[in-house]
């Protein structure tokens, strides 16, 4: 029988798929998750990203998986987190949500990701959620159709504006003294 190996140059038979391991991360999966979520997040420095999966790792109301091959080989993730403010098209609270999901790219189109959905709504299931959520950028339509081929329904598209203001001796001023223009 062959061997699934991290580079994913041959198509995983399903006995192979049941060899793959989904595993909570542990701080000493700090290192391989990190060189996954930078691919995911390439615009984040390893610094920031360190800090953000640190801080995951520390919530109670989040965590991460890693999926292993059975060479040991991190070969994808997801994070998780529970939601209690507002989530488009939500009707309950919390919510289950899916903050990051990242296949390396060779080993996509293999069920991994699908794997990894399934086990994110068992884990959104034990912690008494009706609803699972997730999003995408508006240009990632691969990712868009993943989502839908996973029975995931789009509830809203949002444009984010972001406007940098400066604090003027006057708005200070205002500030300081309780003042509302």
């Amino acid at each position: 029988m062959a061997r699934f190996s991290a580079v994913c140059h041959l198509r995983i038979r399903k006995e192979e798929q049941n060899s793959l391991r989904i595993l909570r991360i542990t701080r000493s999966d700090l290192n391989d998750w990190q060189a996954l979520a930078l691919r995911l997040w390439p615009n984040h420095s390893p610094e920031e990203m360190e800090t953000i999966l640190s801080g995951i790792l520390e919530s109670p109301k989040e965590e991460g998986f890693l999926v292993r091959d059975d060479a040991g080989e991190a070969i994808a993730f997801m994070n998780l987190s529970l939601r209690y403010d507002y989530v488009p098209g939500a009707t309950r609270s919390p919510v289950a949500y899916i903050e990051g999901i990242y296949v390396k790219e060779a080993c996509r189109k293999q069920g991994i990701a699908t794997r990894l959905i399934r086990y994110a709504e068992q884990w959104a299931l034990d912690k008494q959620c009706t609803e699972l959520a997730s999003d995408a950028v508006i240009e990632n339509t691969d990712s868009q159709n993943f989502h839908i081929q996973m029975g995931f329904h789009e509830v809203e598209r949002v444009v984010a504006f972001i406007k940098q203001i400066q604090l003027t001796t006057d708005t200070k001023e205002m500030q300081d003294t309780g003042k509302q223009s």
